[in-house]
């Protein structure tokens, strides 16, 4: 019977270790699914509420003039709170996060923008970073081949899904002046026209919306597909995604399907900037609906991932010279510390030593 005992336990505690396996990666599995289930979700409510208001209610005023201003008060307070809280952080450590070979002897060449010992070492690399995602395209994936060996690849499409989204943003938004400058600047027209160059072919569709798209169902469809980013998604990183594809799809909507009054939407756009709103209707329902998102968005930035945008200036790993070796970095927070030299130990216990036969330097 003793031999025929030890198996049932060892099977025993592989099924229960199995079993436990099991439950963990359910647990998992739901978690993961819930967090793109609610973000969605979330995302369809906020978009029938400018529907419901809007064609149902009539509440012109409320999605037009109301939630435009209380979006761009709580962005104002609230990205000067984060950078204000941010900036007053005490950082007294010299930190810079650096990927070069360190300026030191005359005859070593540094690296000046991966590991910048001056000030302007420092504006080149964080210029790369700002306008090229630098450290994005270098050493961003990561996989096991063998035991003890791991191979560092680029991410190719990750950095130009990136890239393609931060410019076609940026673009839009200086193109998005046009609405609020009368007359409108020479600039914002020039870019204009650069941006909707296929207009021949697509008379209303713009290059950027259509990189800005697909820029973001890329970044969406990453994140569902890696599993390794999917365990360490949370709701809010795919709640920023899809209101950013409601903002854009709205939009892009607004171009080829549901055509609105754009003199009426530049009209309602200066009194706002002039703080004289008034209530426009009839203006188009999609309209209202990117509005309504966008200033969801705008308001919901400060208090997300998005406000990175601020951060990588402030940030210490970033915005410090890596000069260790030409200058002492003293920790602001060392205090005066009161220690027992060997000098002072041998004082007090030399005649205990001597008894004992340990050496002394000092009879």
């Amino acid at each position: 019977m003793a031999s025929t005992g030890l198996p049932i336990v060892v099977s025993r505690e592989l099924a229960e270790r199995s079993n436990h396996k099991l439950r963990r990666t359910g647990e998992r599995w739901v978690r993961e699914k819930m967090a793109v289930l609610y973000s969605s979700i979330a995302v369809v409510l906020l978009t029938l509420l400018p529907l419901i208001g809007v064609e149902g209610l009539g509440w012109y005023s409320l999605f037009g003039i109301v939630v435009p201003y209380v979006a761009l008060a709580t962005f104002v307070a609230g990205f000067i709170y984060r950078v204000l809280k941010w900036g007053s952080a005490p950082v007294p450590f010299h930190i810079p996060t650096v990927c070069g070979q360190q300026k030191s002897l005359p005859w070593i060449r540094a690296s000046e923008i991966d590991s910048p010992s001056t000030t302007k070492g420092v504006v080149a690399r964080l210029a790369l970073e700002i306008l090229f995602f630098r450290s994005l395209f270098w050493h961003e994936r990561v996989e096991v081949r063998k035991a003890y060996q791991l191979l560092y690849r680029r991410n190719l499409y990750l950095w130009l899904g990136s890239l393609a989204f931060h410019w076609s943003l940026l673009v839009i938004l200086f193109r998005h002046l046009r609405f609020f400058a009368e007359p409108v600047p020479s600039l914002v027209l020039l870019v204009q026209t650069l941006d909707g160059i296929v207009q021949n072919l697509f008379p209303v569709l713009y290059v950027t919306n259509f990189f800005i798209f697909v820029a973001l169902i890329y970044l969406l469809l990453r994140r569902l597909r890696d599993s390794q980013l999917r365990y360490i998604s949370l709701p809010s990183d795919y709640f920023a995604l899809f209101l950013l594809l409601g903002v854009v799809s709205s939009g892009i909507l607004m171009r080829l399907a549901f055509q609105v009054d754009l003199v009426k939407v530049k009209g309602l756009m200066v009194k706002l900037l002039a703080f004289q709103p008034v209530a426009i209707e009839r203006i188009g329902l999609v309209f209202y609906v990117h509005l309504f998102l966008a200033s969801i968005l705008i308001a919901y930035f400060p208090f997300s991932k998005l406000m990175h945008v601020a951060g990588v200036f402030l940030s210490p790993t970033r915005n410090l010279k890596n000069n260790s070796r030409m200058e002492r970095h003293i920790n602001p927070w060392n205090h005066p510390v009161k220690v027992h030299t060997y000098e002072d130990y041998e004082n007090e216990f030399r005649q205990n030593m001597k008894e004992v036969g340990i050496p002394v330097e000092k009879e």
